[in-house]
């Protein structure tokens, strides 16, 4: 009986495994994989276009407010994904290769500003209602993601100068570091501003629900960042985590649905509630 067993489980095991060579392997399936990516990613991208100009039409008066810049990054990221793995096989062809690691990894930079805009967001509403100056957070923002990016930059015309393996290495290292900061972020502000509204009285108006917000959002983004993080570390040292090839579409399906596609839509969708037309002191203008 036990001969028997283990026959059958190492036949399912066998099984398993030709399936997933075969998947990976197969043209059909790379190409069913990435539309379906790309189809994902776009309905994303009109949902959140269409959240912007909701905003908008409600209140236009108050410009490029820090939800309005939060929708339309989310947009763009997404639609730019889209469009990438709409062409995924011909973006593989792209010479020199240090084009196809840009066009794969800008998005991300662009995501991590989108998400890390809502921390910054989160903060000033926390340091507001502790009545201390906000006056440095803008300024620290756009430093950090200015960093960022000029460090990501240099790491691309060094690979580009001289494209050695420990360079793709560094910089798939760099990316998960950078994950694992927006995740601690998260969770240093999310968490601030979640215990600051516990302790609000039970009577104020709105408290609950947008304690479930806070909560939420800063749980989907701190578990989104750290697998992220997580993911980079393999695909750095493993070949069979690596992201950037073709005959990895499964693993770039549940990569990319885990870490960007679904946290985005869930975002989105507990966000979606539409500021009020007047006194929306919250929602303070990008300068």
């Amino acid at each position: 009986m036990n001969s028997s067993a283990n026959f059958i489980m190492a036949y399912r095991l066998t099984n398993a495994s030709d399936w997933w060579v075969e998947v990976n392997n197969s043209p059909i399936w790379q190409n069913r994989i990435f539309h379906t990516l790309a189809g994902l990613y776009g309905f994303v991208a009109v949902v959140a276009l269409i959240q912007l100009v909701r905003i908008e039409l409600r209140v236009p008066e108050y410009g490029w407010t820090t939800q309005k810049v939060f929708h339309f990054l989310n947009f763009v990221v997404n639609a730019v994904r889209s469009v990438v793995f709409v062409f995924r096989t011909d973006v593989q062809r792209i010479k020199p290769e240090i084009l196809q690691h840009v066009l794969l990894d800008t998005p991300s930079l662009a995501f991590f500003t989108t998400y890390a805009l809502l921390v910054l967001f989160w903060a000033e509403i926390y340091y507001q209602a502790r009545a201390v100056s906000t006056d440095g957070l803008r300024p620290s923002f756009f430093t950090i993601n200015g960093v960022v990016y000029a460090i990501q930059v240099a790491l691309w015309l060094i690979m580009w100068w001289k494209p050695i393996h420990l360079m793709i290495v560094l910089s798939k290292i760099f990316f998960a570091g950078v994950s694992l900061f927006a995740a601690l972020g998260f969770l240093l502000y999310g968490g601030r501003l979640f215990l600051m509204l516990q302790r609000f009285p039970v009577e104020s108006k709105g408290r609950r629900k947008k304690l479930q917000e806070v909560g939420y959002v800063t749980t989907i983004c701190f578990l989104c960042f750290l697998t992220r993080c997580i993911m980079m570390c393999f695909n750095a040292f493993d070949k069979a985590a690596d992201l950037d090839v073709l005959n990895h579409p499964v693993l770039n399906f549940l990569y990319y649905l885990l870490v960007e596609i679904l946290p985005s839509a869930l975002v989105l969708f507990i966000l979606r509630k539409l500021p009020p037309k007047r006194g929306i002191t919250q929602y303070h203008p990008i300068r």
